[in-house]
C-alpha cells in the first residue's frame, strides 16, 4: 500500500477487464436475439393480414361457387 491507496494486482485487473468484455458481447448477443424476435414477429404479422385479406375476398362469393365445376376433357 503507497500512501493509503490500494495497488490492484495483474490478475484482479485482467479478470475485472474479461468479464466487463463477456458482459459486452453479452449484451451484443441479446440485442440481436431481441431484434430477430421482433422481426419475426413482424412476418408474423403480415401473414395473418395476407390471409384476412384473402378472406375478405372470398367472403362476397355466392354459395355454391366452385362446388361443381366439371374438369373432364
Amino acid at each position: 500500500m503507497l500512501c493509503g491507496v490500494r495497488v490492484m494486482d495483474t490478475g484482479a485487473l485482467a479478470t475485472a477487464f474479461i468479464g466487463a468484455k463477456t458482459a459486452q458481447v453479452q449484451m451484443a448477443v441479446a440485442a440481436k436475439m431481441m431484434r430477430m424476435n421482433a422481426d419475426a414477429a413482424s412476418s408474423i404479422v403480415q401473414v395473418l393480414e395476407a390471409a384476412q385479406q384473402n378472406m375478405d375476398k372470398l367472403a362476397n362469393v355466392s354459395a355454391g361457387i366452385g362446388q361443381n365445376l366439371d374438369i373432364s376433357v
